[in-house]
């Protein structure tokens, strides 16, 4: 009889042990999702109980009294719940440190107390004692496993609770057939047919339950290589996207400039426009209350006309960039063309308390489409006003500067602000280049374009004593240009 109750142990313990092989051969393959340590520990824990629990039937001759490796085997069996349970505390939450060190701790009072029985008590009193612990555990783990079962649907847990119940069956029909029986067992062959019946089983329950959980691992990997495919489902669907968005911005490449210098033309027309609006509304609340006088009906008319000219200009302007019509230049007086920027810039510079200082040469003519020019110079203005209306600086100023040469004519427009920082400068006049939230009106970047359209260059200078500085350079004579 001791052969074949040994074979069994030795059975169950060479299943486990090829599930624990398996599994660590997949543990080493796998990245993403490992198994618990606490599980392949508890498991290679089993698999040794297990050997060494058949190796001391083999030999044992006195049930109440039998070898110190049934200590070892037993308190191997304890560490084997010991890890199971925490395995299944894990499932919800992180085991504090002290707790699990205290119930790993624990294995040695369990060694040291089983030997004491061991050596003192009966093999009755060391069933019960084992079949109560063990209930004990297996309770905590149905319990920590409902838990789990609440968040996820998995079919292993199922059959892992399902196992763990089982056990806790066959540990507590032992219980019963021990209390219920009276007779003095000191042999393996005395021992009830059922207490062994229901030991092997709850051994097998106990093998089962490993293999749920390690289901339950392969499960979880799916989940994650489902989650994966769905990932890449997904990428695959972005970069199918941004392929398509590539090649759409690709097509829409050469209106790109079109629509981003509409939207800044739109920021300059909001000026002469609003003017107009203004002038209107004023000019009929005095028509309603009949306070209008020619005079001052000559004077809105002649504000209203310079506005709508002021629009005009900038449309057509406009229309002949985007066109690359022939440069219709004219001879224009450079104070004209300052002078008429100035009568625009004004009222701000005026009630933002800014200085324009000019040094200009008075008689000097150069050849350019003059709208075109003092949209640039326009432009520059606000450039500066807007730097310097958030500059901290006290004595706010603007320098224009005027220098005719031989066969060219330059223009300086610096401020007195905190300049512009050079990270800022790399992308100065590229398209959409400035970082500001408000733009300066058609931007650097249609500066560029009108100053290289009539010939000339533009580029940007840091004042010595701070503050930003741009500089444009034209041709005298534009007649070659187209």
């Amino acid at each position: 009889m001791k052969p074949l109750i040994a074979l069994y142990f030795f059975i169950l313990a060479t299943i486990q042990l090829g599930l624990l092989v398996g599994v660590y051969h997949y543990y080493r393959s796998q990245g993403d999702v490992k198994p618990s340590s606490y599980w392949m520990s508890s498991l290679a824990v089993s698999v040794l109980g297990l050997f060494i629990f058949g190796a001391g039937i083999l030999t044992i001759e006195d049930i109440d009294s039998p070898s110190f490796s049934f200590t070892i085997a037993n308190s191997l069996f304890y560490a084997t719940a010991v890890l199971q349970m925490i395995f299944c505390t894990s499932l919800n939450q992180r085991m504090p440190n002290t707790t699990r060190n205290i119930l790993l701790g624990s294995v040695l009072v369990f060694a040291v107390f089983f030997e004491f029985m061991r050596v003192y008590g009966t093999f009755q009193i060391r069933t019960i004692f084992m079949c109560v612990l063990a209930s004990l555990f297996y309770g905590w783990q149905i319990y920590e496993i409902r838990i789990k079962r609440r968040s996820i649907l998995s079919r292993q847990l199922a059959y892992l609770q399902f196992a763990t119940a089982a056990e806790m069956f066959f540990a507590l029909g032992r219980l019963m057939i021990l209390i219920i029986t009276t007779l003095s067992m000191r042999r393996v062959e005395q021992i009830p047919q059922a207490l062994i019946l229901f030991t092997i089983l709850q051994m097998v329950m106990n093998t089962l339950s490993f293999i749920a959980i390690g289901n339950y691992w392969a499960e979880q990997i799916a989940r994650q290589s489902a989650r994966a495919g769905l990932e890449n489902e997904e990428i695959r669907s972005l970069l199918g996207e941004r392929e398509s968005l590539i090649a759409s911005l690709l097509r829409a490449n050469k209106t790109a400039a079109t629509g981003a210098l509409s939207a800044s033309i739109a920021h300059e027309l909001n000026q002469p426009l609003g003017a107009s609006n203004l002038n209107i509304q004023f000019l009929q609340k005095k028509i309603a209350e009949g306070e209008l006088n020619p005079k001052l009906a000559e004077e809105v008319l002649a504000a209203l006309l310079a506005d709508n000219q002021r629009a005009a200009n900038i449309i057509k302007s406009l229309r002949a960039i985007f066109t690359e019509s022939k440069l219709e230049a004219e001879k224009v007086a450079v104070r004209q063309l300052i002078d008429a920027v100035l009568q625009i810039t004004n009222p701000e510079t005026h009630s933002k308390n800014i200085e324009v200082l000019l040094k200009l040469d008075a008689e000097f003519e150069i050849e350019v489409n003059r709208n075109e020019i003092q949209q640039v110079i326009l432009n520059l203005m606000n450039n500066a006003i807007e730097a310097l209306s958030i500059s901290s600086q006290a004595d706010k100023k603007i320098t224009i500067v005027s220098q005719g040469l031989a066969n060219t004519w330059q223009l300086s427009i610096s401020d007195n602000a905190e300049g512009i920082s050079a990270d800022d400068q790399v992308r100065l006049f590229e398209l959409l280049g400035s970082g500001k939230k408000t733009g300066m009106g058609l931007g650097l970047w249609l500066c560029r374009h009108i100053v290289t359209r009539h010939g000339g260059e533009i580029w940007y200078e840091d004042v010595v004593s701070g503050g930003a500085k741009f500089v444009f350079t034209l041709p005298r004579d534009a007649s070659a240009l187209s």
